[in-house]
């Protein structure tokens, strides 16, 4: 199955602290909700009503009107039911909420566009602060900048630069959130030649942890823009991105080319040989998966974003590894390749991923991954490597808080099921044990693909030797660790 497809402890006391109705909290005199210490607590229902009153976006319970769908993230397999949902609708509302939850040390996820693959853009019990809303995208196509608030999604970026011929890196999939993608690093089909999308951050808003809105740039919090740009959620909540636009042309290159697993070995090393020197311009995913009609498969996911004339003469060799099943490499827009005519909402499918930067395509990691593909028990069972290198290598790891400058792809194993179908424990233990297997292989991971069950070690590792340097901002600007339901940052000692 295409990645595409599906990326295109006192629970039972929680929900009944939780699932009250709205109007309960007006005949109550305290509101349950989850602490930062995971215990429920009391809030104040004067206090929630104040809350209320302060926001000109809404405020949801269980029960209301609004509250399932606010709630629902694109991934299905994190049903995850918030105390109350802040809809924001502009900064003041986030810095009302922030402050909020500082004040009562509350659970706290933010949502930006719900993409999290691991779920952590919702609670259970706690407060979610719904970005949502804030959608807004205003390009300026002489100075080449993007001004985007933080619940916008990539498609929407795209559509809105390519209608004056600019873009930025933005990820694969349309409907991702800008937000997490940035905080993140962002990789992207433009990336080898434009790097991160961090990298095109040039400044932002936001609201830390004692409620206070601040910008950081070059000019106003420098070492705060370099902790955003790769450090993930950990240091506020971002309301609006500054974004660097560059000169890309709509009409690009590329496509799928998909050849059997049979010989998968053999034609992998002869990629890895060709793709070593390819040019920043070539960006090719790789993705050995299942298909119903035409069995495993190693698919390559091409953007050819060089003149559309030379296309031909750089993907020959790839399209010489061996006989396609299928070829659809054909002149593209890059709003096509981007999938950017998708139509956001929840996936049919649900999905857990595990994932790690790997430096190179080495003899062994092709054996280890065609092995996990030929043996997996079902299609709906999944390898990626996404390229990073060009211009994401030519920046060095210190420079930003993303850590893995050096990696040639960001990996990830995935494992998916139809919603309500028996097989996604399976599909989830296929995944745990596969990783097992070729995390030795890994060396970091990229923060955006962090999962609730890694280890702390594994979280430190993704940023490297920053961690330090991230750890004591974070003590600055979030003390108590009020972000952490994120590839979590813990404050320095």
């Amino acid at each position: 199955m295409k990645r595409r497809e599906f990326c295109a402890g006192a629970t039972a006391a929680l929900a009944g602290l939780t699932l009250a109705p709205w109007r309960r909290a007006h005949a109550a005199s305290e509101v349950a909700i989850v602490g930062l210490d995971g215990r429920p607590q009391g809030i104040k229902s004067g206090d929630v009503e104040e809350l209320r009153a302060g926001l000109r976006g809404e405020l949801l319970a269980p029960g209301d009107t609004g509250y399932d769908a606010a709630r629902r993230l694109w991934n299905p397999a994190y049903d995850r039911k918030p105390a109350l949902i802040a809809r924001c609708v502009g900064a003041a509302d986030v810095t009302h909420a922030v402050s909020f939850a500082s004040a009562h040390a509350l659970l706290t996820a933010v949502r930006g566009g719900g993409h999290s693959l691991s779920g952590l853009s919702a609670c259970d019990g706690g407060l979610m602060i719904d970005l949502a809303p804030m959608r807004a995208v205003e390009v300026d196509p002489l100075a080449r900048r993007a001004r985007v608030q933080s619940g916008a999604l990539l498609g929407q970026l795209d559509r809105e630069s390519q209608a004056f011929g600019l873009g930025t890196t933005s990820g694969t999939v349309a409907d991702t959130g800008v937000a997490g993608l940035t905080l993140g690093g962002g990789v992207g089909r433009i990336g080898r030649r434009f790097g991160l999308t961090a990298d095109n951050l040039v400044s932002a808003e936001l609201v830390t942890a004692d409620g206070k809105w601040q910008r950081a740039s070059a000019q106003e919090n420098p070492d705060l823009l370099w902790a955003l740009r790769g450090g993930g959620g950990n240091f506020g909540v971002v309301t609006c991105f500054d974004l660097q636009l560059h000169e890309v042309n709509p009409q690009m290159y590329g496509g799928q080319i998909s050849f059997p697993m049979t010989g998968a070995r053999e034609l992998l090393r002869h990629f890895a040989d060709y793709i070593a020197s390819a040019p920043d311009e070539l960006y090719v995913d790789i993705d050995l998966e299942g298909d119903d009609k035409l069995g495993r498969l190693v698919t390559f996911d091409v953007c050819y974003s060089g003149p559309v004339d030379d296309a031909t003469r750089v993907l020959a060799p790839l399209r010489k590894l061996g006989k396609a099943v299928r070829d659809e490499l054909a002149p593209a827009t890059y709003l096509k390749l981007q999938g950017s005519s998708y139509t956001p909402g929840v996936s049919k499918f649900g999905v857990y991923v595990r994932g790690g930067l790997i430096f190179g395509l080495t003899p062994n990691l092709i054996d280890g991954v065609c092995g996990l593909i030929e043996t997996a028990p079902s299609n709906l069972l999944d390898v990626w490597m996404q390229a990073q290198g060009g211009a994401i290598s030519r920046v060095a790891p210190t420079a930003t808080a993303y850590w893995g400058r050096g990696a040639s792809h960001n990996m990830g194993l995935a494992g998916a099921w139809q919603v309500g179908s028996p097989d996604a424990e399976r599909n989830t233990e296929w995944v745990r044990h596969a990783w097992t297997q070729v995390e030795p292989l890994t060396r970091g991971n990229y923060v955006n693909i962090a999962n609730t069950d890694d280890r702390e070690s594994r979280v430190a590792a993704a940023y490297g030797d920053n961690y330090s340097r991230l750890a004591h901002l974070k003590k600055r600007y979030d003390p108590a660790n009020l972000f952490r339901l994120n590839a979590n940052i813990k404050p320095a000692a």
